[in-house]
């Protein structure tokens, strides 16, 4: 890319001189999701990278690397980073503990350095919200089934009551009438 470039010239020409482009300064990001904190260092001699985390629960250092030797991941990450060679990391699983700012510092063999940040929002899925919406609508969907029944029990009881009524009356008048005509 033209910024790749640029950067590469900027090393180049200026004797131990290091660079460090930050292409998303600012990450969202849920709990238990894995996040790339993308950078793109470039420099002339050999460097040396180191992630810190900084939050309200102090400060942690993440990682460090010598371009093409070795790894020191902290041991509270020791599962859970990531590194690549252009600088960038990964975290696996993150957590609200995770939030927070993450420096990237370059340093190169002259004693060079150059400094990024990455603050990093962290997001809970509040499933119980939705666990009690779920339960609420079928405890009122179970409640009205049962209102639905209830009517129509109630519906089928008047219209047998109805006609056993309708059905007496008629039988009683009947024999008042024979009455009256046989008194007669």
């Amino acid at each position: 890319s033209i910024t790749s470039m640029l950067i590469a010239l900027l090393c180049l020409s200026a004797p131990g001189g290091v660079s460090l482009v930050v292409p998303q300064p600012n990450i969202n990001a849920t709990v238990a999701q894995n996040v790339l904190l993308s950078v793109e260092y470039s420099c002339r001699g050999v460097a040396t990278v180191e992630w810190k985390h900084v939050s309200s629960w102090g400060t942690t250092k993440i990682v460090e690397w010598r371009s093409g030797n070795y790894v020191n991941i902290s041991t509270m990450y020791k599962d859970r980073v990531t590194t690549f060679e252009n600088g960038s990391i990964q975290l696996l699983n993150m957590g609200m503990r995770d939030a927070g700012y993450y420096f990237i510092t370059v340093t190169e063999e002259y004693g060079t350095s150059t400094y990024g940040t990455i603050i990093v929002n962290v997001y809970e899925i509040i499933y119980e919200d939705l666990h009690f919406v779920a339960v609420l609508f079928a405890f009122l969907a179970a409640v009205s089934a049962i209102l639905i029944c209830f009517m129509w029990l109630c519906n089928k009881s008047l219209h047998l009551f109805q006609k056993t009524t309708t059905h007496k009356l008629t039988a009683s008048t009947t024999e008042e009438i024979e009455l009256e005509t046989i008194e007669c």
